[in-house]
C-alpha cells in the first residue's frame, strides 16, 4: 500500500465560524485572520494506492461554481486536483474509488464538472465508484435549514444520475486495512476513515478535527449541527487515538498535514506535527 497527499487548493472561511465560541484573541494565534476576519484553510485529500485500486478520500470544492460563489470562498493557491494527482503520476482516469466522508461542498465539489460545451454536469472520475453513507446521502437530499447552503444539488445529484453511486451502511468494507468511525456532531453520518499502514494507524479527520487548532474538544465550529455531540465524539476518538498512537491527517489545516496527540492534566495536546512523506 502507498499513501499520497492530494492538495486541491485553499479557501477562506470566517475565523469566528471555524472556532465557535472561542474568542478571537485566542483563535487568531492559531490561524491569523485577514482584515475581513477570514482565515485560509486547506482542502487536503488522501489517495490510497493498493494493487489495482486507487482510492481517493474527498476531493475539494472543484472548479465548476460561478464567480459569485468563489467570491464568497476565495479559492486560492497553486494546487488543484489534477496537478496534485499528476505530481504522483496519476490522473482522474486512474482513480477506481472515491470515498466521500460527507457531502458538504468543500469535500465533494471536485466529484462533478461541466462537460465540454457546458450543457450538463458529468463525473470527474469516470472510472470510479463513488461511496457515500446511505444515511448521509438522505440527509443531503433533504437538508436541514442549518446545512442547506453546504449541500449543493449540482455536487450531489449528478453522481446518482451517472450510475457511479454506491451507498453503504455501517458495515461498509472499503478496504481490508480501512475501518470507519461514524460521527454525527458536524453532520449526520460523517465517516472518518482509519488506515492501517504497516505498523502505523492513520486517521483522515475530515471535519471532526479539521486542524491542529481543533484538537481541543471545546474548539467546535459554528457549522456543526450538534456541538455537544462533536465534543463527545472528539473526546472518545482522541482517547483511543492516544492509546493507539494514531496519527491524525488534517483535511483543513493550512500548514500541518499530520500530528500525534498526547493527553495531559490540561487535556489533549498536539505532541508533534509532520508531513505524510516523513512517515513513508
Amino acid at each position: 500500500m502507498n499513501l499520497y497527499t492530494i492538495n486541491t487548493g485553499h479557501f477562506k472561511l470566517d475565523g469566528g465560524a471555524m472556532f465557535g465560541v472561542v474568542p478571537k484573541s485566542i483563535w487568531n494565534k492559531l490561524n491569523p485572520a485577514d482584515e475581513n476576519n477570514m482565515c485560509s484553510w486547506a482542502m487536503r485529500c488522501l489517495l490510497i494506492e493498493d494493487g489495482g485500486r486507487l482510492i481517493l478520500i474527498d476531493n475539494g470544492m472543484g472548479g465548476k461554481q460561478d464567480a459569485k460563489f468563489f467570491g464568497h470562498y476565495y479559492l486560492h493557491g497553486g494546487d488543484n486536483l489534477d496537478n496534485s494527482l499528476a505530481f504522483h503520476g496519476f490522473s482522474v482516469q486512474d482513480v477506481t474509488d472515491v470515498f466521500l466522508t460527507h457531502l458538504h461542498f468543500d469535500h465533494c465539489g471536485g466529484s462533478i464538472k461541466w462537460n465540454n460545451d457546458r450543457t450538463k454536469f458529468e463525473p470527474v472520475f469516470k472510472n470510479a465508484t463513488y461511496h457515500v453513507h446511505q444515511e448521509h446521502w438522505n440527509e443531503a437530499l433533504h437538508p436541514n435549514v442549518r446545512e442547506k447552503a453546504s449541500f449543493l444539488k449540482e455536487n450531489i445529484l449528478p453522481i446518482e444520475e451517472s450510475g457511479h453511486l454506491k451507498l453503504f451502511g455501517d458495515d461498509m468494507n472499503l478496504h481490508p486495512e480501512v475501518t470507519l468511525f461514524k460521527s454525527n456532531g458536524h453532520t449526520n453520518s460523517m465517516m472518518i476513515p482509519q488506515i492501517k499502514f504497516g505498523e502505523l494507524n492513520i486517521a483522515f479527520m475530515a471535519d471532526l478535527i479539521p486542524s491542529v487548532g481543533h484538537i481541543s474538544p471545546n474548539y467546535v465550529m459554528g457549522y456543526d449541527v450538534r456541538p455537544l455531540e462533536t465534543m463527545r465524539e472528539r473526546t472518545s476518538f482522541l482517547t483511543k487515538a492516544v492509546h493507539e498512537k494514531t496519527i491524525l491527517f488534517f483535511e483543513h489545516d493550512p500548514i500541518h498535514e499530520c500530528a500525534t496527540v498526547i493527553q495531559t492534566d490540561k487535556g489533549f495536546k498536539c505532541e508533534a506535527t509532520f508531513r505524510l512523506t516523513d512517515l513513508l
